[in-house]
């Protein structure tokens, strides 16, 4: 018997997801046409023997995430539960706060992943691995070049054995090409370092505050406090994968991660994918179009392309490479160009909503997204333009390389700007 863990975060995270984490938790952002989650769970439920999936964060339990999960459970046939923390625990505090959820009913080995990754998740591959050598932590690990590797977790392996020998978080000189995906399957073993991680923090606590109630015990840094102190005594092993991976912290590696997930939708949901139709609009490369969206029959569509629930989508539309999210209108002859339309946007006609794409090096195959800053030196950076939730842009306007905040009405065209 098998169970997964996912790791969504809670509010204060996914800053860098703004304005778009204002209206749907992060994990719940629609990526290639399904909340971002999803994905994971798809993954988990199609491993034989897996029992039971529970999200681990500290987002209140709100609407849009019980309606979620009450339609994810009914699709999937699995129990999915949502526990939410006290207060943010880190990466390892969940885990060890719910030990008890976790170990319930005696799983043989649990995944671990974190909500903000896209991947083809090789779970089956790392079962395999973890049953023919069973040790108390297996780590998914993938390659990235050698400057990309500096913004994360690194792991330097034995390459006979595959046992990581030492481990960095984000470290400031080159270590190693080998990179943390952030998915990773325990053994029941693996909860007593964090049991050790946890007594330890306690005793320092109490040094420093003798009211013993030091809430900062419960933080457990999975990456730091386990990982690099456990590297090279023979429990934590690293399976390299050569599939698609990427992280999916900001608007922009969202838009990523959707073309890489609608090329994968071509081997794993071929449903998903809107094919060419007699009178229907003309369909290039990978498209998602929601059923209840309506598409004017000369409108151009794609590549990469992910249209949301009740999109009106107007005569002679040109979209290629953006999100429209639900209930926006596209009115006619408007040209979207790397871009994400908030949640009931309206675009006017013959206006043009363009941004500059942020993808990686084409030429190299492990380059990974830049986990992009919005500013460099006082100056705002080209990237993709992102339209908050109920905005309208007048006919005839260009807006590029911006960032509108939610519920504005924009009377002008704007280049490089956020606007408040």
């Amino acid at each position: 018997m098998l169970k997964a863990v996912i790791l969504i975060g809670g509010p204060q995270k996914g800053t860098r997801f703004r304005p778009l984490s204002f209206e749907v938790p992060k994990p719940l952002f629609p990526v290639a046409g399904v909340p971002m989650i999803q994905h994971h769970i798809e993954a988990c439920a199609q491993v034989p023997g897996m029992q039971e999936i529970l999200l681990i964060g500290f987002y209140q339990p709100d609407e849009p995430l019980a309606r979620f999960l009450e339609a994810a459970q009914q699709e999937f046939n699995l129990p999915i539960r949502y526990l939410q923390e006290f207060a943010p625990l880190g990466t390892g505090g969940g885990l060890y706060h719910f030990r008890d959820q976790i170990l319930a009913g005696g799983p043989e080995a649990f995944f671990v992943l974190n909500a903000d990754v896209c991947s083809d998740f090789p779970l089956s591959a790392m079962l395999d691995v973890h049953r023919h050598q069973p040790h108390p932590f297996l780590l998914l690990g993938t390659t990235a070049n050698r400057t990309q590797s500096l913004n994360y977790g690194c792991i330097v392996e034995n390459p006979q054995t595959h046992e990581v020998l030492h481990y960095v978080e984000k470290p400031s000189t080159f270590v190693s090409d080998i990179i943390n995906c952030g998915i990773y399957l325990f053994s029941p073993e693996a909860l007593k370092p964090l049991r050790d991680v946890f007594q330890r923090n306690q005793q320092d606590g109490q040094l420093e505050d003798s009211s013993g109630l030091w809430p900062g015990a419960g933080t457990i840094r999975l990456e730091q406090d386990v990982f690099s102190a456990l590297a090279g005594q023979g429990q934590i092993y690293v399976h390299l994968t050569d599939g698609i991976w990427s992280q999916i912290k900001s608007a922009g590696s969202a838009l990523y991660a959707s073309r890489l997930y609608l090329s994968q939708y071509q081997l794993t949901h071929p449903e998903r994918l809107a094919k060419h139709t007699p009178g229907g609009p003309r369909i290039r490369g990978n498209v998602y179009i929601h059923p209840t969206a309506k598409v004017a029959p000369s409108a151009v569509l794609g590549p990469n392309v992910s249209i949301g629930e009740g999109v009106t989508i107007g005569e002679g539309v040109r979209l290629r490479e953006s999100i429209i999210l639900h209930g926006a209108t596209l009115q006619e002859h408007t040209c979207v160009l790397h871009s994400i339309v908030g949640w009931g946007s309206t675009v006017g006609r013959w206006a043009r909503v363009e941004g500059t794409p942020n993808d990686p090096n084409p030429n190299d195959p492990r380059a990974h997204m830049d986990s992009e800053s919005l500013f460099k030196d006082g100056k705002l950076l080209p990237a993709i333009t992102i339209l908050g939730c109920r905005v309208r842009i007048p006919a005839e306007v260009l807006i590029l390389n911006s960032i509108v905040l939610p519920h504005k009405e924009l009377s002008r065209s704007f280049t490089n700007q956020i606007i408040l």
